[in-house]
């Protein structure tokens, strides 16, 4: 019996329980300036992002952090 793939479509999201913090600059793109924040790190699709929000106006952030 063959194996069946999934549709082209179809991605599978995975974040991982990484309970780090990233404290940094994060680019806001409604105040379309850097910010001094602090965020938690996620993993989804192999890519480490830490994910704040914005002190000034609250508008989520997100910054993609490097593979190490």
């Amino acid at each position: 019996m063959p194996t069946r793939r999934p549709s082209v479509g179809a991605f599978f999201w995975k974040e991982s329980d990484v309970s780090d913090s990233y404290t940094g600059e994060f680019y806001c793109v409604k105040c379309k300036q850097k910010r001094e924040a602090t965020g938690n790190v996620v993993e989804t699709n192999g890519r480490r992002m830490a994910k704040g929000i914005c002190p000034e106006c609250g508008t989520k952030l997100n910054r993609i952090l490097g593979k190490a």
